[in-house]
């Protein structure tokens, strides 16, 4: 099964055509009907699915389409979605949590590179541009932080909490579960919100959306909707292709 998938995704790159197999099954297509998620980095970490866990993620991430939408890449994806199972091992959060929000600091932030899905039904619930922290980058995140007053944005997992009206609005309360990189967000403020800064229009006058002092500022439009869905007890994770952090971080290395 592995080797038609790596032959699959390489005619992808090859021929730079929609569906470029003629392999049937239905666990692999969607892979292939998606080009633009095709990355060697994907191939590579495909080509290594073995265990049940593995093809459990790789089936989980086929039920989505992301057809007029960001593609969030499998290699994202599969680090999401093995710390999601292993929180709920850990009884960090509830097994029959369905919703996972993910943030890929390695896109630009021009891009909507903020998904919220549905892991039981296969939706996308939600595909939006999303802030980080004044100093962690200009367009693109570079640098990150747990510190207070660093007005950087933290990598890793958190869990969502209760919602609030504060200086900025509605707002969603974040817990940091990743201990020495994002465990003092509570302390911090480091919040979701919304924010005028967040939008297209910001960005085609900047040459990026504006920044936040830390937290994963949303559209003011979206706010509360995307709030709304995933509060009390739902999974943020913020990645970044820190190898420090994938090489340390409890929930990948369960």
């Amino acid at each position: 099964m592995t080797k038609k998938i790596v032959l699959a995704l390489a005619s992808v790159l090859v021929l730079s055509t929609s569906y470029a197999t003629t392999d049937s099954s239905s666990s692999h297509q969607s892979i292939v009907s998606t080009k633009d998620s095709v990355h060697s980095s994907d191939i590579e970490l495909l080509a290594s699915i073995e265990s049940p866990g593995e093809t459990a993620i790789l089936e989980s991430y086929n039920r989505f389409d992301f057809t007029d939408k960001q593609v969030l890449s499998f290699e994202v994806f599969d680090r999401a979605m093995t710390g999601f199972n292993n929180l709920k091992e850990a009884g960090e959060i509830d097994k029959q949590t369905a919703l996972l929000t993910v943030c890929d600091f390695s896109k630009s932030s021009n891009t909507k590179r903020l998904w919220v899905l549905n892991t039981q039904t296969g939706e996308v619930l939600f595909n939006a541009l999303v802030a980080h922290g004044k100093n962690t980058g200009e367009e693109y995140a570079q640098n990150f932080s747990n510190r207070e007053s660093s007005y950087q944005s933290s990598l890793g997992f958190y869990k969502t909490d209760l919602t609030y009206q504060g200086s900025n609005g509605y707002s969603l309360k974040l817990h940091g579960l990743d201990k020495g990189y994002n465990d003092a967000a509570f302390e911090r403020a480091i919040v979701m919100h919304g924010a005028n800064y967040v939008s297209e229009g910001f960005a085609k006058q900047h040459k990026r959306i504006g920044r936040s002092w830390g937290c994963p500022a949303v559209s003011a439009e979206l706010a509360k909707p995307i709030i709304d869905t995933i509060k009390n007890g739902t999974v943020l994770f913020i990645y970044y292709p820190d190898q420090q952090y994938l090489d340390q971080t409890a929930w990948l290395n369960a």
